[in-house]
C-alpha cells in the first residue's frame, strides 16, 4: 500500500509575477494505475504536475499527501522533459540519489548498475552522460528517479521528440514501474501514447481541470464540446 496515497488537492493555485498560470484546482489521486494529463499547449500541464511535486509555490488552497510532507518528498520522483545529466558517468547520475540518502557507495554502484541493466543501458555504465543520446538520457533519467522506488512519480512529457522506438522503450519502462506499484502522473502532447497508457485522463484548458475520468470512458465518449475537439485536433483556447 502507498505511503503517500491518496493525495487530496483543494482549491490548489499557482501563480508567477502575480498571474495565475494553474488552477484553482481540486483533485483526487488514489489507487494504482497512470494519470495522464493532456490538453493543448499552455493550459497549464507542466505547472500542475510542478505544484503537486512541490517544485512550484503553492498560492493558495492546500495540497495533502496521506503522510507528512517530509515523508512525501523523499517517496516520490519527477523526470523532466528535458532531464539534467550530471557531469557523471551513467553510473554515478543513477546512483546519486541513493547516496545523497546515505546508502553506502557499493550499495549504490551495485543497484545503479541493476537499473542500468532495466533500462538497456548496462552497456554504457562508464560512459559521460552528458555525451548520451536523448532517448538513452530519458532512459537514465528514469532509473535515476525509479531506483528509490518511489510511491508516485511525475513525468513531465517524458517521450517529447523522441522516435517511436525510443519511445516504445521509454513506455516499456513506465507500465512495469506501474506494475511494480509505482503510480504514475504524466503529462503528454501525443494522444496515441495516451490512449495506449492512460488509466486516468486529465484534461486541462487554461490552468483547470476541465475534464477527467476513466480512460475508457474519456476517450471514447467525453462529456464536454472542448474536449471532443481537442481529441479530434482542432485547436482549443
Amino acid at each position: 500500500m502507498s505511503r503517500l496515497l491518496p493525495l487530496a488537492v483543494e482549491g490548489a493555485v499557482g501563480r508567477r509575477r502575480s498571474r495565475t498560470i494553474v488552477g484553482p484546482v481540486d483533485l483526487r489521486i488514489e489507487g494504482a494505475g497512470i494519470t495522464v494529463v493532456i490538453g493543448p499547449n499552455g493550459a497549464g500541464k507542466t505547472s500542475l504536475l510542478s505544484l503537486l511535486h512541490g517544485t512550484e509555490r503553492l498560492a493558495a488552497g492546500r495540497i495533502d499527501w496521506a503522510c507528512p510532507l517530509e515523508d512525501a518528498r523523499h517517496a516520490q520522483a519527477f523526470v523532466f522533459q528535458r532531464p539534467v545529466m550530471l557531469r557523471r558517468t551513467v553510473a554515478e547520475n543513477i546512483a546519486y540519489p541513493l547516496q545523497i540518502r546515505g546508502v553506502a557507495r557499493k550499495e549504490a554502484q551495485a543497484r545503479a548498475a541493476d537499473w542500468a541493466r532495466r533500462v538497456g543501458l548496462g552497456e554504457v555504465l562508464n560512459r559521460y552522460a552528458p555525451v548520451l543520446s536523448g532517448g538513452e538520457q530519458q532512459k537514465l533519467a528514469l532509473a535515476r528517479a525509479l531506483i528509490i522506488e518511489p510511491d508516485v512519480l511525475f513525468l513531465d512529457e517524458p517521450c517529447a521528440s523522441l522516435d517511436g522506438r525510443a519511445m516504445r522503450e521509454i513506455e516499456e519502462i513506465l507500465l512495469a514501474a506501474r506494475d511494480r506499484g509505482t503510480r504514475l502522473v504524466m503529462s503528454t502532447h501525443n494522444m496515441g501514447q495516451a490512449r495506449r497508457l492512460a488509466d486516468e485522463v486529465l484534461f486541462l484548458l487554461q490552468g483547470r481541470i476541465h475534464e477527467s475520468g476513466p480512460a475508457s470512458t474519456f476517450f471514447t465518449a467525453p462529456d464536454t464540446p472542448q474536449a471532443r475537439a481537442f481529441l479530434k485536433g482542432d485547436i482549443v483556447e
